[in-house]
């Protein structure tokens, strides 16, 4: 893998990376981190510009949070007429919109770099639940910015390990994004199991 996406930035340089992170942003299987890596190994070796890897690199992110956005916002009709067959679903739906209101911001901005591979399910949740599209932008933005500093950062200053920093960058990205989803099971289940005491005391 390491060995392809060097020939990748090595051929196609800024376009290469623009292009992976509009795709990883929409949910696609490509490695975004070890291309940001690269570019940052890249520049360290003078053989592109710092500014111009991480430049192409943001703006690839962006324009796919943008586009994760809309995909999820095109499906919004259909959420609508989904929830509001069942009372219970439609409470559930102003109850997700609330909680998006409330802390949509700060977890757009999280998924973009501490839990990088739920990023394009919360693009997906941002446009679906209709959080309002200049506050999603600006986390989405002020989020990218870390992510693209980080890795196009490490890369350029451990240029002579890159593959043990990817390994180590891709180790604890995962973890991060498990302990997350573990955390938010937990939750869920717990507040089923409450649900599940009501219903029986009230029967």
């Amino acid at each position: 893998m390491t060995e392809t996406v060097f020939t990748l930035v090595a051929q196609y340089g800024s376009g290469a990376l623009f292009i992976v992170t509009f795709l990883s942003c929409l949910a696609m299987p490509v490695p975004a981190s070890l291309m940001m890596l690269t570019g940052g190994a890249f520049a360290a070796s003078g053989d592109m510009s710092l500014v111009t890897a991480s430049l192409s690199a943001y703006g690839g992110a962006l324009a796919g949070d943008q586009a994760g956005y809309l995909v999820g916002q095109s499906c919004a009709g259909w959420l609508e007429r989904w929830a509001h067959a069942r009372r219970s679903r439609a409470m559930l739906l102003a109850r997700a919109r609330a909680s998006v209101d409330r802390w949509g911001g700060v977890g757009v901005f999280l998924s973009r770099w501490l839990v990088s591979p739920l990023g394009p399910y919360v693009n997906f949740a941002g446009g679906a639940g209709r959080m309002p599209w200049a506050r999603f932008s600006i986390w989405s933005a002020a989020g990218e910015m870390v992510w693209v500093a980080l890795y196009v950062g490490l890369g350029y200053l451990f240029a002579g390990s890159l593959t043990a920093v990817a390994e180590f960058a891709a180790d604890l990205s995962g973890l991060v994004a498990g302990a997350v989803v573990a955390v938010g099971l937990g939750f869920w289940l717990r507040m089923m199991q409450k649900r599940h005491r009501r219903s029986h005391l009230e029967s």
